[in-house]
């Protein structure tokens, strides 16, 4: 481990972190079949095939006229109007020499090779002329263009989106099997902690980290079972260690995992399970602890709300989507400049910020005060200015940000 990626021998950097993480997270085994309806964001459990081709039939892709290309040989033929084909309904041959007004995505009736856009015809009582030259083939549909029978339209692994039930429905599937919800315990330790709705003792604060840490996962899709305060004591923290392992995948809590007398969820661990990481060289959230508890994995997140949410999108989120059995869960990092300037420091820093509209391309507005309590800070961004070891931000400076958008999609 090199001192110019970390603070001290002791701290691992953020890339080793993720690495130690993600890399023996194997995806739940277990899926369901659930109607489409109710397959938002869930991962796919294996490929899917379609049965038919869509577009199912030759089409009209606009309103105009079918016809037969010879029958156009020069610009301004003149046609004989037999029929009429709206959307759901299907014509009849054509015979040499007329044409058929058609509409978008009625069926392509036989005997025709072109569909002219109405715009360069011209209807001249039961007759059209054509006022364009005319190439076989324009202006249609194939059959299985857009998908073919058979063909895979999406992989095993996939996150299912608003435009992928779309796709699912037009081919004809009313269910599909995705991998089961993950499990996820939490809990949260600290006797200075209170529910909001109740009045603040001299020295307490509010549970902010069980709403940040609860949406968080609900907006990932998983079955959250929550244990709720659990008080500073040992004894306490091993029981409520020892009921989530019983019943989670993954265990996601925050507080208690620094060097305090009186955090104990670090030393709970210990005992009842394996510690393999808990200090990371970064700025907000250094005090991470990943670890087993039985089958179960463990990730404690730090106690300030900043640190918690940062810590949660970087480690947390990945490992969920690893875990749900999805091809893509590493965090998008796209480029914008910065608009502030920023020392160089021995963590890797994520940095609060606004982007903004300019000419040169997105600008990142730094938010003036980047404590890790500071949770308006978090509200007020979208996103994160990732800030590499020994770099020096400079304005103008091309750097790379975590948007929050993104990264809780």
């Amino acid at each position: 481990m090199s001192e110019d990626c970390c603070a001290s021998p002791s701290l691992i950097s953020v890339d080793q972190a993720r690495a130690l993480i993600l890399e023996p997270a194997t995806a739940v085994a277990q899926f369901e079949a659930i109607e489409i309806e109710n397959a938002l964001s869930r991962i796919l459990a294996e490929d899917v095939r379609s049965n038919i081709n869509v577009p199912g039939y030759d089409n009209s892709a606009m309103d105009g006229y079918a016809l037969c290309s010879a029958d156009c040989s020069e610009v301004g033929a003149a046609l004989v109007v037999t029929q009429r084909i709206p959307a759901g309904q299907v014509g009849s041959a054509l015979e040499a020499g007329t044409a058929a007004r058609i509409f978008t995505g009625a069926p392509i009736p036989a005997n025709t090779d072109a569909v002219v856009m109405q715009e360069h015809c011209q209807r001249d009582g039961d007759r059209v002329i054509i006022n364009k030259a005319i190439k076989a083939g324009q202006n249609i549909r194939r059959a299985g263009e857009d998908i073919a029978q058979g063909s895979v339209i999406l992989e095993a692994g996939h996150q299912l989106r608003a435009q992928e039930l779309g796709l699912l429905a037009s081919v004809g599937l009313a269910e599909v099997a995705v991998k089961r919800k993950l499990k996820v315990a939490t809990f949260f330790t600290g006797d200075e902690i209170v529910e909001p709705g109740h009045e603040l003792a001299q020295g307490q604060i509010y549970n902010s980290n069980k709403y940040i840490i609860k949406g968080l996962l609900k907006s990932l899709d998983c079955e959250v079972i929550d244990l709720g305060i659990v008080p500073d004591t040992l004894d306490a923290t091993l029981e409520v260690l020892q009921r989530a392992s019983a019943s989670a995948d993954l265990i996601v809590t925050s507080g208690g995992v620094s060097v305090g007398e009186e955090d104990y969820v670090r030393l709970a661990l210990e005992q009842l399970g394996e510690l393999k990481m808990w200090r990371i060289a970064m700025k907000p959230g250094k005090p991470v602890a990943y670890g087993k508890v039985g089958k179960a994995t463990f990730m404690g997140l730090p106690g300030n709300p900043v640190s918690t949410f940062v810590t949660f999108l970087l480690f947390v989120k990945p490992l969920i989507l690893k875990l749900q059995g999805a091809e893509k869960y590493l965090p998008v990092k796209m480029p914008v400049i910065a608009d502030f300037e920023w020392p160089s420091l021995k963590r890797q820093e994520y940095l609060r910020v606004r982007l903004i509209e300019s000419e040169q391309g997105l600008r990142a507005t730094l938010y003036p005060h980047q404590g890790s309590g500071v949770l308006s800070s978090a509200c007020w961004a979208d996103g994160l200015v990732e800030v590499p070891v020994s770099k020096v931000i400079e304005r103008g400076s091309n750097v790379r940000c975590i948007l929050f958008e993104g990264a809780l999609a």
